[in-house]
């Protein structure tokens, strides 16, 4: 069992401008993780692929994924293989669980 107390993590910026993650777990063996992603507004996360596929919950604010808008409290899982980008209007935070890490297709940036 591992306890995590958010407040006392501190955010990282991401590659991306406008992005920035707080790891709660990170398995180096696996590549799993789950993490809390910020999206600044007007921010976009270049296309990527989830080769594991992801589990996503909007815990405030909004996102653009794909044809999708999703709101807080929308949950979002993208199977094994799936392409999107994301982008987020108001800015937003939420809840990304992955099994593997993601390959980004376009630049990060």
């Amino acid at each position: 069992m591992s306890v995590v107390r958010s407040a006392q993590v501190d955010w990282r910026s991401a590659a991306t401008v406008g992005v920035a993650v707080k790891r709660l777990r990170d398995d180096k063996a696996s590549g799993a993780s789950t993490f809390l992603l910020r999206v600044d507004a007007g921010a976009r996360v270049p296309l990527h692929d989830h080769p594991g596929g992801e589990e996503l919950f909007v815990i405030e604010g909004d996102l653009k994924v794909g044809g999708d808008h999703l709101r807080a409290g929308d949950y979002l899982y993208t199977p094994p293989d799936g392409k999107h980008s994301a982008s987020s209007e108001a800015g937003c935070v939420v809840l990304v669980t992955l099994p593997k890490p993601v390959r980004f297709v376009e630049p990060n940036g």
